[in-house]
């Protein structure tokens, strides 16, 4: 298996991408997302997972908010992972992960996910390659559990955002009064690493 360098990686759009049929072309797409989320809900045999990982402030909340909002709320539950809690480190790290996992009919969306438990932790050296392994094999048979018992399909997502792109994004939180919400000063520093 060959290795993703992310750097090597260009984050603009292609030239030859037009933004207003891309919205017009999504638009419909997402009438028809809606009319599946119905069938889904319906037949209450299936569940869709989404994970949505990338750095701050690259765009999960807007790509949340712009896609999801169009379905039936009922159907639909978003869990946002934040720095685990005294409750959820005392347990096993899957564990937060494993209570927001999809019942059959919904759609539940991860902001961030359980990868952050091997992503975060590498990136401040907390876990050494050994832990790594361990933890993305846990991953892979935890994600083939809820394949096997919900018949859950798992959808991932990488939002990938150039680190000058990021820094704007950062910089519009302190300034942007419908943003600033989102401002945590430690962002900065994450972003280095």
């Amino acid at each position: 298996m060959s290795q993703i360098r992310l750097k090597d990686i260009n984050t603009r759009a292609p030239a030859e991408i037009d933004k207003d049929v891309t919205k017009y072309e999504t638009s419909k797409v997402l009438l028809e997302l809606d009319q599946l989320q119905n069938m889904l809900f319906a037949e209450n045999k299936h569940s869709v997972l989404i994970v949505i990982q990338g750095m701050d402030a690259s765009g999960k909340d807007g790509l949340i908010r712009n896609v999801f909002t169009s379905m039936n709320a009922q159907g639909v539950h978003v869990k946002s992972f934040k720095t685990p809690t005294t409750d959820e480190l005392s347990h096993d790290f899957l564990w937060r992960a494993h209570l927001h996992a999809p019942p059959s009919g919904m759609i539940h969306i991860f902001n961030r996910s359980h990868y952050e438990d091997i992503l975060i932790t590498r990136v401040h050296k907390w876990c050494d390659d050994e832990t790594a392994r361990k933890r993305m094999k846990a991953i892979n048979d935890w994600e083939d559990l809820i394949f096997q018992h919900n018949s859950t399909q798992i959808l991932k997502f990488y939002l990938h955002v150039s680190p000058e792109e990021q820094q704007k994004r950062l910089k519009e939180r302190i300034k942007d009064p419908t943003k600033m919400w989102k401002y945590n000063a430690s962002d900065f520093k994450e972003a280095k690493l």
